[in-house]
């Protein structure tokens, strides 16, 4: 099963779950019912985007310390001003 496979299935799975509970289905207290649940999806994605910027963020800070991909990277970007010099770019630098 593919990471996105895997990703949509939790995804519905914890959407059915969701609106069962906001359906009444499964039922639940009045107060969960009320105060809790309209704002479960907001919550979800506050918490997701922050996990987003975390891992961006990590990611940066800890880029220099993985040399190997740096220098793989910084091989890549000469390779790449050199292509677009001889189609007669002129590159910025």
């Amino acid at each position: 099963m593919t990471k996105a496979t895997e990703t949509g299935l939790t995804f519905f799975a914890l959407s059915a779950i969701y609106f069962a509970l906001l359906t009444g289905v499964i039922p639940t207290p009045t107060k969960i019912h009320d105060e809790i649940l309209p704002f479960l999806p907001w919550w979800g994605l506050v918490t997701f985007g922050s996990y987003a910027l975390a891992t961006l963020g990590w990611g940066i800070v800890t880029f220099k310390d993985k040399e190997h991909k740096y220098r793989e990277l910084k091989v890549q970007i000469e390779e790449a001003k050199q292509f677009y010099r001889s189609k007669g770019l002129d590159l910025d630098e």
